[in-house]
């Protein structure tokens, strides 16, 4: 583990980071991160592990990027990737819950019930009370939904799971359209591919699951977890860029 170095800042590697990618988040390259982080290994990183960030390397930087990342930045981001990070965690954890009738099921489904409140305390800052709460109540429905999708699956009830994968993507069409109403550098377009991306993964992983393809779903998760964290990564860049005076 590395301890952060004067005129650097702390990150922890997340999955499915590379130096590549955390350079290219920071307006960095790679060079400057092994430079101030001595003998570091870029084969063996691990998810926990504290690197640090050069700050002030604006050597390199991202098409029409005026500044290098600053400590807010990187707090906001490190929160919002956390924050997609848990939805897609406590998910599959409600999803094997019901596959396998376990006893703490209404515990973690309260658990990723709180998500949404976690997201809307994240966006309160900068959009305020009513449009944070509607993303909240939007993302909500996206968790019920799922949640009677799986049901509907494992009791084999085909009508019942058909009407709730209707309204599951209903609901992301929604989410997409609000997204890209309150935030110009959102597109629509692109979150709801993303998100369709997402329900389709998801979907696949529950079948996955309650067909006893175990090793299957773990290597769907990898997939649904890594694209989890470039939504995630959207979402900081157009908060970021739409309220730049915080940043």
């Amino acid at each position: 583990m590395y301890s952060s170095q004067e005129g650097t800042q702390p990150y922890i590697i997340q999955d499915g980071d590379s130096l590549w990618r955390i350079a290219h988040r920071n307006h960095t390259t790679i060079q400057s991160i092994m430079a101030v982080n001595s003998g570091i290994d870029v084969n063996n990183m691990y998810i926990g592990q504290s690197i640090s960030i050069p700050l002030g390397d604006c050597s390199y930087r991202a098409p029409a990027q005026e500044m290098c990342i600053s400590l807010t930045e990187q707090a906001l981001s490190n929160h919002i990737r956390m924050l997609w990070e848990q939805h897609v965690y406590w998910t599959r954890m409600v999803i094997l819950g019901i596959a396998f009738d376990l006893p703490d099921l209404d515990l973690v489904t309260d658990r990723l019930l709180r998500n949404p409140k976690d997201f809307e305390e994240a966006l309160r800052p900068f959009y305020g009370d009513v449009i944070a709460g509607r993303f909240a109540d939007l993302f909500t429905s996206h968790l019920t939904i799922a949640s009677e999708l799986v049901k509907a699956a494992k009791a084999g009830d085909s009508g019942a799971a058909d009407d709730a994968e209707k309204r599951w993507y209903d609901n992301a069409d929604q989410i997409a359209n609000f997204l890209g109403s309150i935030n110009p550098y959102w597109s629509e377009q692109e979150w709801q591919k993303m998100l369709y991306d997402h329900l389709a993964m998801t979907k696949t992983e529950a079948v996955d699951i309650l067909t006893g393809n175990y090793a299957d779903s773990i290597d769907i998760f990898d997939n649904i977890e890594q694209q989890a964290l470039e939504m995630a990564d959207l979402m900081t860049q157009g908060i970021v860029r739409q309220f730049s005076q915080y940043f």
